[in-house]
């Protein structure tokens, strides 16, 4: 049956906008859930989470907080997922779940290696191809009890809502460089990383490991430039978010950030 002209218009218009919300706000708005399971590390006061494979260090300094999780190496995709967010509800029996409703979002800050001297079914719950959130424990708490030890969980993909903009903090010396780049809003997971001296031209950084970038050209006594891609294929350009006169170890604040509707 052939389509009337107005019905045609009417579906592309459709089409444009919502092509357009994706492109500005990314494509992680709530997808279908999945399951896993989830456990808990590093203590009540979570200080045994700090740091980790993402390389965010003191997560509480970095805004992170102690709603974080690391993800079974089936996941964690060798770091690329450094910085997804992630909402989780409990599906366990109810004497272990605090409520079936109840979700919480973490993001993700570091990785659960598999124990291969354990069976995947009996201690090895991060081995592959297991999905699995090892959470920061007062994050657990908030869905399950202590005494579970272990919980069925459902999961789905969300966007992170970060305060602020994105942090650039480099590290290395003059001929290595590494930027590590968080709090980053939006996907929240980066997927390509470039860099504009003020006397060059954009030129890609190498992952190195987690969400550090690397690049190995002489940066020293140049303004610089940052362009972040994000796994929903959003970019974000922060023009002269460095000085000429930086120094390693010092972290700069771009005024852009992803949004996260």
């Amino acid at each position: 049956m052939a389509l009337s002209m107005p019905f045609l218009l009417l579906l592309l218009l459709l089409s444009l906008l919502l092509f357009g919300d994706a492109k500005k706000y990314g494509q992680y708005r709530g997808g279908k859930w999945k399951h896993a399971h989830a456990t808990f590390y590093g203590g009540n006061d979570g200080s045994g989470t700090m740091g980790g494979a993402c390389g965010y260090g003191d997560l509480n300094q970095q805004g992170y907080g102690l709603q974080t999780a690391a993800l079974s190496s089936a996941m964690f995709n060798d770091g690329l997922k450094c910085g997804s967010c992630y909402e989780i509800r409990c599906t366990g029996e109810a004497k272990w779940c605090l409520g079936r409703r109840r979700s919480i979002v973490v993001t993700a800050t570091n990785l659960c290696p598999p124990n291969w001297d354990q069976p995947s079914d009996n201690g090895g719950w991060c081995n592959p191809p297991r999905h699995h959130f090892d959470l920061a424990m007062p994050a657990f708490l908030t869905l399950a009890k202590y005494e579970a030890g272990i919980v069925p969980v459902a999961y789905r993909r969300v966007p992170c809502k970060k305060k602020g903009g994105m942090r650039f903090t480099i590290t290395g010396h003059q001929y290595f460089n590494l930027v590590l780049v968080w709090n980053v809003g939006g996907a929240g997971d980066i997927v390509r990383m470039r860099v504009k001296g003020k006397k060059m031209g954009w030129v890609d950084m190498k992952r190195n490991w987690g969400q550090n970038w690397q690049s190995d050209i002489d940066l020293t006594g140049q303004s610089l430039s940052f362009r972040v891609t994000t796994s929903d294929e959003r970019v974000s350009t922060s023009w002269h978010v460095v000085p000429p006169s930086w120094q390693f170890g010092q972290t700069f604040i771009s005024k852009k950030n992803f949004r996260a509707k």
